[in-house]
């Protein structure tokens, strides 16, 4: 079975991640890294410590480290939204029936053997097994969960409005005011939305390849995230009698960080903290071997242990801002970002 890593300029995280692995994943598995920019050196270095690792270059990567080199010299923004999802798409395509896609910042915290998913997965019929949740309990008012095994519990998804490509898309964008209308009618409110992310799984997810490759159909070079929600259940809306088509583990087995992100493009929140800089900074010490890539594991790195590879070039204080404000985004809708 594969899993695939998506990457993009920081090795710290991805020999974490891929550390992780090789400490508690099992089975019959090949990795794969989808690397979109990170320099060569650290890749070389990635190379060194994981052999058995296969990293594949997006065709953009020359364009990628240009600007990395760029953005250090002059301080040029990097393009974070300059994303390769057709080379996403075509490498899964290439892969398993069943596949684990994740990101360079997500690491395993519990032990999983991924032939016993992968049986279990094709006795039930499961499309996606949710292998981390982020610590958001929340959803599960709008689960029916019930025991499929030992390891895995059925969440199916509980009052979704599942209509034809058309309307769905309507739906989302209220076009034609339909949104609206719902709203008025008190078949929706301003939650509702929130509810269809049951059926999708962008970080944590081990997917029957086809669904994977379902939702992210059509996304031309960026990440439309309510294009894959209408994707999902329009498919879904044919599979709804299912009731193991969205699984999770009983016991959540991955997580991810909440104080470091690959660009500022999603996170410019006004504070002096520049994150490609710190990135380079914690980088370079991981390079030259100060930086521990397990450190405080399974838990992410400590704040002060971060701190102390660019404390004489970070502004302390606003990187600290900007950590609250990163991790406020994500609590305020449920999830546990300790």
């Amino acid at each position: 079975m594969d899993i695939i890593i998506k990457s993009f300029n920081r090795p710290f995280y991805l020999d974490r991640c891929l550390s992780s692995i090789e400490r508690l994943v099992s089975g019959d598995f090949n990795i794969k890294v989808l690397d979109d920019g990170t320099p060569k050196k650290y890749l070389d270095k990635i190379r060194q410590k994981h052999p058995a690792v296969q990293i594949l270059l997006s065709d953009n990567y020359p364009k990628k480290i240009k600007a990395i080199e760029e953005n250090l010299i002059s301080g040029k923004a990097i393009d974070g939204f300059e994303i390769p999802t057709h080379f996403w798409y075509n490498s899964v395509s290439n892969a398993s029936d069943y596949v684990i896609v994740t990101e360079d910042d997500v690491w395993f915290t519990n032990p999983v053997n991924v032939d016993e998913l992968q049986q279990q997965a094709r006795q039930f019929d499961i499309h996606l097994l949710k292998l981390g949740w982020l610590g958001n309990e929340n959803e599960r008012k709008d689960l029916i969960l019930n025991s499929v095994s030992n390891e895995i519990e059925s969440a199916k998804p509980k009052d979704l409005l599942l209509l034809n490509r058309t309307l769905m898309t309507a739906f989302f964008h209220n076009r034609y005011k339909f949104f609206t209308l719902l709203y008025k009618l008190k078949i929706v409110d301003n939650l509702t939305a929130l509810k269809y992310w049951s059926l999708n799984s962008i970080l944590m997810g081990f997917f029957k390849k086809n669904y994977w490759l379902e939702i992210w159909k059509d996304m031309d070079g960026r990440v439309d995230e309510k294009k894959q929600l209408i994707n999902a259940s329009v498919y879904y809306k044919k599979h709804q009698q299912n009731p193991n088509f969205i699984s999770r583990l009983k016991k959540e087995s991955l997580k991810t960080t909440f104080q470091s992100s690959a660009t500022n493009s999603y996170h410019e929140y006004g504070f002096d903290f520049d994150v490609n800089l710190f990135n380079h900074l914690i980088n370079e010490a991981w390079f030259n071997d100060k930086l521990d890539a397990m450190e405080n594991f399974p838990k992410d790195f400590s704040m002060d242990y971060l701190k102390s590879f660019v404390s004489e070039k970070i502004n302390i204080v606003e990187f600290e801002k900007w950590v609250t404000k990163f991790r406020k985004q994500y609590e305020d809708m449920g999830c546990n970002t300790n």
